[in-house]
């Protein structure tokens, strides 16, 4: 009885600290469906007793092509950084170059290092070659920050792949780069979606070098649109919440998608005893 009411209690604390979590969620999803005359109105609705979708509609109308670029940006980030991350991890993991701990330690080093710092040193290298105001430029720029992370996932998960495994495929004839695509990548399914969840998640949400290095351009990510609501004497909060509701859209399905791979061992399967 005791352990069942212990359950219980730590059941009822876990729900009531994620309904705290939550309910900023909430109340972005109620604020955007809220009419614009009731905004100020007080004391607030708890809930949309008159709801408009005057906000959804003027997402659809105006912050598609934010959204666009915002995916476009996303991938790209994703798809250089697995490039770049994924065969130096296997080279820090399975090669042991020469400098592989100063390199680790320098990755480290990397993460600490402040966005708005590395967004001005972007400002002006992107200036004396002409990659402000475009999409690639923030897809380089965002990379910087998801590379450092992802070298050193792809190092700790491929470092718990059996050097069994690798020499199999070596007497089978496979050279270092065949060994790297046809065997360990595979087996690092899940350091490979991992790094793509969280390099996606970071570019999706990256404000400080948007705004920096893309802030009067054609190719603005949706962190940038969302700007287009907000004036020195109007806010339209309806519109605003609606395109935040929207925008999280896409980062909550990768994360409900992605979470049991990113939660399952790497080496799972990999080789029988």
């Amino acid at each position: 009885m005791k352990s069942r009411t212990g359950s219980r209690r730590y059941t009822l604390i876990g729900l009531l600290l994620t309904a705290l979590m939550l309910f900023p969620v909430y109340w972005m999803l109620n604020v955007s469906l809220t009419p614009q005359q009731d905004m100020r109105k007080t004391p607030p609705d708890l809930f949309p007793l008159h709801p408009t979708f005057e906000g959804y509609r003027a997402v659809v109308d105006d912050q598609m092509p934010y959204l666009g670029t915002s995916l476009l940006i996303g991938l790209g980030t994703v798809a250089l950084t697995l490039v770049l991350a994924a065969p130096a991890g296997y080279a820090l993991a399975k090669l042991r170059p020469f400098g592989g701990g100063a390199l680790g330690l320098v990755l480290l080093v990397a993460q600490m290092i402040p966005g708005i710092v590395m967004a001005m040193g972007f400002y002006g290298i992107f200036l004396d070659l002409g990659l402000l105001n475009s999409w690639w430029g923030l897809v380089v720029a965002d990379s910087t920050i998801a590379v450092p992370f992802g070298v050193m996932i792809f190092t700790a998960f491929m470092s718990g792949i059996p050097g069994e495994l690798i020499a199999a495929s070596r007497i089978d004839g496979a050279g270092t780069f065949r060994t790297f695509w046809s065997v360990v990548l595979p087996v690092s399914r899940n350091a490979v979606v991992t790094v793509s969840l969280f390099s996606f998640l970071w570019a999706w949400s990256d404000f400080v070098f948007a705004n920096t290095l893309d802030g009067g351009g054609d190719w603005r990510p949706i962190t940038l649109g969302i700007y287009k609501y907000i004036g020195n004497n109007n806010q339209e909060w309806n519109a605003i919440m609606a395109t935040a509701v929207v925008a999280s859209i896409p980062a909550t399905v990768l994360l409900v998608l992605a979470q049991r791979y990113v939660a399952a061992g790497v080496t799972a399967g990999a080789v029988k005893d």
